[in-house]
């Protein structure tokens, strides 16, 4: 089949996939935003079948006109789930279609955040629901995100390998920290740009899950920009905590091939904070601690957006502006408000253990 070695996630990979319209999809896509305020239904459903090639006539796709197909496919899906109806149930030939593309493209077969967001195009053919700015402005805020915490996420790797007495750790969750600083950056255009009730009732009930051979898929969703690869990494893989670790196992599947097998190299073994708490003091206690120090300004980094995150989702969740109980990640606000103390304490531990004596070696877990 024809395909591309090029990158999942890599500049010219993005590119490729904004330009592609594998499936003549531009016209419509453009009208999505006029046929949504009516809820027609029958519109959709024939815009949809328009659009939708045979499962056989993907063979001459490559894996980028894929990832395109998926994406204009989902929107279509996406508003037919939002007005009421079940997409495979409205139009049938929907599903092989969407299974086909996941297996191509190594995904799920549903459009995600990813679709939605980085491989939209720009300009006159970007693909809304709403044409509204707002819902633009949330778009180009993962958009925005994506390039540095992907690269940050690669960092996360060689950080799995090196050990805090390194003369390297501390440098390399330097750079961690400044990447992931692109995550204030993107939460500060949405709070600036996006109203929490635009979200709530504009747009959220468009990320709604649909069936796929049985299994519900969640829509494009925030949530699925992957922070919590980072946290995994950095003081989550060894914590033991329940919730959070289950919302990223629930969260793992919608991501790039590259970040699941991190995630599979990452889970349970060992984090940096856990770590650092056993690492020997002696000749190495001064690049222990500078590896602590810079822990403590990522984690301070992340408390940051965490903290900003946490403030717009309770105002779109309050019970007198919301329209469902979960984000369109499946979280709740009280996971988010139970991932923020964490990530506290685990930047307490480093920040002790930046101030602790040379001679002093913390063994015990304490988050």
């Amino acid at each position: 089949m024809p395909t591309t070695t090029v990158a999942y996630g890599s500049a010219e990979q993005i590119r490729a996939v904004q330009a592609a319209d594998p499936l003549g999809a531009d016209e419509l896509c453009a009208r999505l935003p006029q046929i949504n305020p009516r809820a027609d239904l029958f519109a959709l459903a024939t815009a949809l079948r328009r659009i939708l090639p045979d499962a056989a006539d993907l063979d001459g796709f490559s894996r980028d006109a894929c990832l395109a197909a998926m994406r204009d496919i989902g929107l279509f899906a996406g508003s037919i789930k939002r007005h009421g109806a079940e997409p495979g149930s409205v139009v049938p030939e929907l599903l092989p279609v969407l299974e086909e593309l996941g297996r191509r493209t190594d995904m799920v077969p549903r459009d995600t955040v990813l679709h939605y967001c980085v491989w939209n195009p720009t300009g006159e053919r970007r693909r809304t629901y709403t044409g509204d700015a707002q819902e633009r402005a949330l778009q180009d805020s993962v958009r925005h995100a994506f390039p540095r915490l992907h690269a940050a996420l690669e960092l996360c790797g060689e950080l799995s390998r090196t050990e805090p007495w390194e003369p390297g750790f501390a440098p390399l969750v330097a750079e961690i920290g400044r990447h992931t600083e692109v995550m204030v950056e993107s939460i500060d255009r949405v709070i600036a740009d996006v109203s929490p009730e635009f979200f709530a009732r504009g747009l959220r009930p468009y990320f709604e899950e649909f069936t796929v051979d049985g299994t519900a898929y969640l829509g494009p969703a925030a949530a699925q920009v992957p922070l919590w690869l980072v946290d995994e990494v950095v003081w989550l893989s060894d914590a033991g905590v329940d919730a959070y670790e289950r919302f990223l196992l629930d969260s793992v599947p919608y991501g790039l091939p590259r970040w699941r097998h991190l995630h599979a190299a990452w889970h349970g073994r060992p984090s940096a904070v856990g770590r650092l708490l056993t690492a020997a003091g002696g000749p190495q206690a001064g690049a222990v601690r500078a590896g602590a120090r810079a822990l403590v300004e990522l984690l301070r980094t992340v408390m940051t957006f965490r903290g900003r995150h946490l403030r717009i989702a309770r105002q779109a969740y309050r019970e007198d502006v919301r329209l469902y109980p979960l984000g369109s990640g499946g979280g709740s606000v009280e996971l988010l408000q139970e991932v923020l103390l964490l990530t506290r304490q685990n930047a307490r531990i480093a920040r002790e253990r930046a101030h602790a004596s040379p001679t002093r070696t913390p063994t015990a877990r304490r988050a």
